[in-house]
Order: structure tokens, then C-alpha cells, then sequence
């Protein structure tokens, strides 16, 4: 049995990113911060490990909350472990983005133990997925295209907009846009939680008639029913549930109230690859596409293993842009090969545009 020995989280010094928005009044770049890596160490001395972006409280979870609960238990108990965070979670209150760490950290463990990727442990469904180009937010509508042509000759054949967060502003960048590129490109849009439910409704009618294929997060999602309401009056499919506290959850009552054509799933979300996994597959049930957000070694394995997923989300920034190094010619993700998750030097829970070598000194 591989006994858990202990679980650390040492503390990282990471660069601060480019600056950008994901729309006006919300930041996307971060600052300098101090991310964590947190490891579990077994008895047979495979150490698993997770990346994280919010070092100091994730941290404090896991020593005043965590450690002695997991000391002792067997690493490959995954499942038996993931409803213990549940347990703990109703009196500590885990933070959704440290909630998946230790499914993370376990799911690594595995893969290095059995000498496969994760998305092999999980049964890989392909083995490369296209990728679309997810952009920050820009100045204007000219830069706009001007960006997509670059994502276009980049090998990107599908382009998701962060706009400004102005409805009318925003609907006439997507329609231009969709008159810029064509019907062969597929259009997303993703308003962050933006909108009140009229300016939600306005934006989704001009996406509808522009043929935009999904409708992301237009609203905060502490109410299902006002998103009933929108999928109601809007012709654009909604995408939902991407910050949802309860994952499976709470995505069960977005799916149940008919207004979810494409759901979000996550391992920085969702309770890490399990969680991620559990939702992909309660929407396979409905007949439902579960689309993975968000960038990051998990996530490519992630969208190897779930068969109703469609694209990776590649973040572009700058103008010109950059992409990560993990976007090939032709715009696609191959599946990783590395055993566990494989982790790089640099990673910081997703593969946002930050430079630094803060990790590796962690690691050594």
C-alpha cells in the first residue's frame, strides 16, 4: 500500500504578468505573487505534485487542515479522498481554485507510479484535439481583427472574444468580426460575468444572428434560473457553470433547468481531475458538450480523455501575439507523453504569459 508521508507546499516567487483585462473593470494579468507547489510524499517514495497560482492560502489549508487528515492514508485512494475534501470543506470553505490541488497532486502521483500520462489512467479518447484562440481584451474593433487575422495564420480555425463588457459595444464588435472572417471560422464569446440579465439578453440576440457558437458566462452564476430565462430569449447556446462553487453539483441544476448547451469543466475549478471528470460525463448523460477552460498541462490531458469536449482554450495576448509553445502549425494540442501530469519548470497552474524560473528553484 503506498501510505501517504507527509504534504508540503513550498512557496514560489512569481513574476508579474503582462498587464491585461478580461474586460473593462476586470483584470486578467496578475502581479507579482507568491504561488505554491504542493507535493505529496509517499512510502513508496513516488512524490506527486501541484501547481498553484495563491501559494500562501493554500498553504495555511493545508497545515492547519489538511496534513495530519492525510498522513497515513493510501495515496491511490483517490476517489475515497476527493469526498473526504468534501467533508472538510463544509467547515473550512476550500477555495474553488485550491479546492482540486490534492486531486491534482494524486493524479500525478498515479500516472508517475503506473509510468503513464494521466490521460491514459483516464482512458484517452484521442490523440491530439484543434485549438482556439481565446483572446484578452483589446482597444478597438480594428485591433480586433487585426488580431484575428494573426490567430488565423497562426493555424487557429476558432476565435473566442474577451471584449469590453459593453453590450452594445460588444455586439457590434461580434458582428463585424463574424463579417470580417466568414462563416467557415467558429466564433465564441465569453463575457466574464458582465452582464445584467437585459444586457445579457441584448448581447445574446445580436451572437444568435451572428451564428456564434456558444454564449460563455454571460452573468454571475449564483442564479440557474435567471440563466433559464436567457437561454429562453436568446438564440445563442449558452455555456455555463465555470465558476460554480458546487461543481457536479451545482452544474446538475444548470443542466436540469434546460438552459446548458455547453457546460464548463475544469480541473482548477471542479475538485481537480476527478471533479473535472464526474462533469464531463454527467454531460455526456444529457447529450451535452463539456468544454475544458482554461490553459495548462492538466487541462491537455483533460481534453484528451473527455470524448464530448471540442477545442483546447489557447490564450493569445499582445499584438503582435503570443500563444504557448504547446499550440503546434496546424493549431493543434498533441496529448502530452510525459508520465503524471508533467508539470514544467515554469508552471503555475494554468500557462498564463508569465517568465520566470520561480518553480524550478522550488523544485531543486
Amino acid at each position: 500500500m503506498m501510505r501517504i508521508t507527509d504534504v508540503t507546499v513550498d512557496l514560489v516567487d512569481l513574476d508579474a504578468e503582462p498587464l491585461f483585462q478580461w474586460r473593462q473593470g476586470l483584470p486578467g494579468s496578475e502581479p507579482r505573487l507568491v504561488g505554491g507547489v504542493l507535493r505529496v510524499w509517499t512510502s513508496d517514495g513516488v512524490i506527486g505534485e501541484a501547481h498553484t497560482r495563491r501559494g500562501v492560502i493554500v498553504k495555511d489549508v493545508v497545515e492547519r487542515r489538511l496534513r495530519e487528515e492525510l498522513i497515513g492514508a493510501n495515496a491511490l485512494s483517490r476517489e475515497y479522498l476527493w469526498h473526504r475534501m468534501w467533508e472538510l470543506d463544509r467547515v473550512e470553505e476550500i477555495p474553488i481554485y485550491a479546492f482540486g490541488l490534492l486531486d491534482l497532486a494524486l493524479w500525478d502521483l498515479a500516472g508517475k507510479a503506473a509510468n503513464l500520462p494521466v490521460h491514459r489512467l483516464l482512458g484517452t479518447f484521442r490523440e491530439s484535439i484543434p485549438a482556439y484562440a481565446s483572446t484578452i481584451t483589446y482597444d478597438s474593433v480594428e485591433e480586433y481583427l487585426d488580431v484575428a487575422d494573426q490567430c488565423l495564420d497562426r493555424g487557429f480555425r476558432a476565435i473566442k472574444l474577451h471584449a469590453w463588457g459593453d453590450a452594445r459595444r460588444d455586439a457590434d464588435l461580434c458582428r463585424r468580426l463574424r463579417e470580417h472572417v466568414g462563416d467557415d471560422v467558429e466564433l465564441m464569446y465569453d463575457g466574464s460575468a458582465g452582464f445584467s440579465f437585459p444586457d445579457a439578453v441584448y448581447l445574446g440576440k445580436a451572437l444568435g444572428d451572428a451564428g456564434y457558437l456558444w454564449y460563455e458566462e454571460p452573468m454571475r452564476e449564483f442564479n440557474v434560473t435567471a440563466h433559464r430565462w436567457l437561454s429562453d430569449a436568446v438564440g445563442v447556446p449558452l455555456l455555463v457553470g465555470e465558476t460554480s462553487d458546487g461543481a457536479h453539483m451545482n452544474m446538475a441544476d444548470f443542466v436540469a433547468t434546460g438552459c446548458a448547451t455547453y457546460v464548463r469543466t475544469s480541473a482548477t475549478f471542479k475538485g481537480g481531475i476527478t471533479g473535472a471528470m464526474r462533469i464531463a460525463h454527467l454531460a455526456e448523460s444529457f447529450l451535452l458538450k463539456a468544454e475544458v477552460h482554461g490553459m495548462g498541462i492538466a487541462h491537455q490531458h483533460l481534453c484528451m480523455a473527455i470524448p464530448n469536449t471540442t477545442y483546447y482554450e489557447a490564450l493569445v495576448w499582445g499584438n503582435p501575439i503570443q500563444t504557448g509553445g504547446e499550440i503546434r502549425a496546424d493549431g493543434t494540442v498533441a496529448a502530452p507523453q510525459t508520465p503524471g501530469i508533467g508539470w514544467s519548470d515554469s508552471s503555475t497552474g494554468d500557462d498564463r504569459p508569465r517568465q520566470n524560473a520561480a518553480v524550478a528553484s522550488a523544485r531543486a
